[in-house]
């Protein structure tokens, strides 16, 4: 097990107790006690995650290690042959049917051995209308208005504002802001429904794919759950196939898109060839919390709204259009430990009010969950060397106080897309990981101009990515994901070609 750090991971993430934009701000009594992140993670990591990347390595290249031994003995068979076997003398429909045969029972299986690859098609990000934008002096003004908060709660909510990293063109419904608001199913139905069918829309347009097409529907929200449910909303309004595959995720948080890209790859697996389609939004009407428990305010603060549609398929003769591939997909569950699954949660307050809590134990959970997610998924892209000298930092360190080596993982990758939460935790992942500025640009200009639109948020880095032009083909981009339970997610993605400018890009304006 990994020794506790009795220091704060960094200034920039917990800040004296989170005194500027934590729930328990201004507390003398509260301190976040976390781990110093990566580096003193690696100093007494346990080898059990590392071992489950190698793992994955061999289960998955055991296909490509058997590929050469089969083409060895196909080779030596048809050394074998001569001239005399196509001579008229030796030619006899026997001998041909046979070779043909022969032939194509030796395509078929290596067909058959090599995995298919999940190619993503494309996607799209829904761009709200402008009635929806929202500055941070509008919200508070509006939040005063309400008679929602009392005036610890304004002030709390202002000085998160300030530190968060959000900018003043985010989006959120200003129905929220209703004097005694309560949660509206009929407004929640409304609200999801112009998500998701807002980029379903711009994803159809884009691709020219038919409705009547997609085998397998995937639909994300974390908290909004109706009956029917949301994915069943999807299929009444593109009138899906009878046949569809429909799965609803509920109560999965900001990492629910790449569980849903897990099991739309396992679900093309048993039906190969055929189209899935994921959707992911979050209910912003149904998220929003109405008391004065600090906690439970910190999601008004930082969630806004926003939704992506994305279109994969395993099909072999898709790769033309397709834009990337999928390589590695690595996810870690900390839900067994009793602190991890109580970090974020929906609960009620003293008065009945329904609202996300986030715990004070959320930044060390968090970080235990991120370190063990890269640790596995470091043998997967890692280059050699690099493997190298971690493990020889490992097994020679001087003593459990010197420093590891930290593995350099801009090696590994082109881009990274890390889940725009908020500024402190991207400050402290940054300075971990020891990334540059270039490689945390998309996830902040994302939270400063969307804000943290939970599992889509992802989707919206990417478009920033292609709309800027920064996709070259070959490029691998790294998408990393947390969310309740609690769960880290990573999904690495191949450039299959140079993405162009996209036309419909929700960053077309910026």
């Amino acid at each position: 097990m990994a020794r506790r750090s009795e220091e704060y991971l960094s200034p920039e993430i917990v800040n004296r107790g989170i005194e500027e934009s934590g729930p328990y701000a201004g507390s003398q009594s509260f301190s976040v006690r976390v781990h110093r992140g990566l580096p003193d993670f690696l100093s007494s990591v346990n080898l059990k995650y590392v071992k489950l990347g190698y793992g994955y390595l061999i289960n998955h290249g055991i296909y490509f290690a058997g590929l050469p031994v089969l083409l060895l003995l196909f080779g030596t068979q048809v050394g074998k042959l001569t001239w005399d076997v196509f001579s008229l003398e030796y030619y006899n429909l026997v001998n041909t049917l046979l070779f043909m045969g022969f032939l194509s029972l030796f395509v078929y299986i290596c067909l058959d051995l090599t995995p298919r690859s999940t190619y993503l098609i494309d996607f799209a990000c829904h761009l709200p209308p402008d009635e929806l934008k929202i500055t941070r002096e509008e919200y508070i003004k509006l939040a005063k208005k309400s008679g929602q908060f009392n005036e610890k709660a304004i002030k709390f909510q202002q000085r998160v504002l300030k530190n968060s990293g959000i900018g003043d063109e985010t989006y959120l419904p200003r129905a929220v802001f209703q004097p005694g608001y309560k949660k509206d199913l009929t407004v929640g139905r409304e609200e999801a429904a112009a998500l998701m069918f807002g980029a379903v829309d711009e994803l159809i347009a884009a691709t020219g794919i038919r409705p009547k097409d997609i085998r397998i529907l995937i639909v994300n929200c974390g908290v909004l759950n109706t009956t029917p449910s949301l994915s069943a909303m999807v299929i009444n309004r593109y009138k899906l196939s009878h046949t569809i595959q429909s799965y609803n995720l509920g109560g999965m948080g900001c990492a629910a898109s790449i569980t849903a890209v897990d099991l739309a790859d396992d679900l093309l697996n048993a039906y190969p060839g055929s189209y899935a389609l994921i959707v992911s939004t979050e209910v912003i009407s149904f998220t929003w919390y109405s008391g004065n428990e600090l906690d439970m305010l910190l999601p008004n603060c930082f969630f806004r709204t926003g939704a992506a549609a994305v279109l994969l398929s395993n099909n072999r003769l898709q790769r033309w259009r397709s834009k990337y591939q999928l390589k590695q997909l690595v996810r870690t569950h900390k839900g067994m430990d009793d602190r991890s699954y109580r970090s974020i949660q929906l609960k009620e307050d003293a008065e009945g009010k329904q609202g996300l809590s986030i715990s004070k134990d959320v930044v060390e959970v968090g970080g235990h969950a991120l370190k063990a997610n890269i640790t596995t998924l470091g043998p997967l892209v890692l280059p050699v060397s690099e493997q190298f000298h971690f493990f020889k930092s490992l097994l020679f360190k001087k003593s459990r106080l010197s420093k590891p080596y930290i593995p350099d993982y801009k090696l590994a990758f082109e881009h990274i897309c890390i889940l725009a939460t908020s500024k402190k935790v991207l400050d402290g992942i940054q300075k971990n990981l020891d990334l540059t500025d270039e490689y945390m640009e998309a996830s902040r200009k994302t939270l400063e101009r969307f804000g943290n639109t939970s599992s889509s948020s992802i989707w919206y880095e990417l478009a920033y990515l292609e709309a800027k032009s920064k996709i070259k083909k070959g490029d691998r981009v790294w998408q990393l994901a947390l969310g309740s339970g609690l769960k880290c997610n990573s999904v690495v993605w191949k450039a299959v070609r140079t993405v162009k400018q996209q036309k419909r890009n929700p960053w077309k304006e910026n």
